[in-house]
């Protein structure tokens, strides 16, 4: 079965094969096949960005909210009684300075997704937790973010999905 290249051609019509070969006629005496890798993890990431933030818009999310939304609500628990995080928790689950989550938290706060609450263990501590509102948000979300991600990788089988996936967690 053979494939389209699923990158379109950029504003100057340029492919990643048409800038190999101009390339290679201009330093022939370089390899430049890992700009082939990397220009099309480039493009399809641009791709997969652009797909995921037009259905974040449904929403009135940014990355940023739909990043804490879901990070609270697979902690698993029941609409509205989810398990509650610390700043701290959230922070180095997404792999961010607490201070970016605090901006984050304030945003979904103000926007009655999230709340914080005393920890009931020490209370000089906060924790966060979905509210219903958010709760739902995040349902609802989720299962058009998953439709959009499938929609992306329709041309691959599993089989395909799963050697991509492995290969693109072996590159540091």
């Amino acid at each position: 079965m053979t494939r389209q290249n699923p990158v379109k051609p950029g504003k100057s019509g340029s492919t990643i094969a048409g800038i190999l070969a101009q390339w290679r006629a201009a330093r022939p005496d370089l390899d430049c096949r890992p700009m082939a890798v990397i220009g099309q993890l480039w493009r399809t990431s641009q791709i997969a960005m652009r797909a995921v933030e037009a259905n974040l818009k449904h929403y009135d999310l940014d990355m940023a909210g739909f990043d804490v939304l879901l990070t609270l609500r697979r902690q698993g628990g029941e609409q509205g009684q989810g398990k509650a995080l610390t700043p701290g928790e959230l922070a180095r689950d997404m792999m961010m300075s607490p201070p970016a989550m605090t901006n984050r938290i304030d945003r979904l706060v103000k926007r009655g997704l999230v709340h914080r609450h005393a920890d009931p263990d020490d209370r000089r501590a906060l924790r966060v937790a979905l509210t219903r509102e958010g709760w739902g948000l995040a349902d609802r979300a989720v299962e058009t973010h998953l439709k959009t991600e499938e929609a992306l990788l329709a041309d691959l089988n599993q089989q395909e999905r799963d050697q991509l996936a492995s290969l693109l967690a072996r590159l540091r």
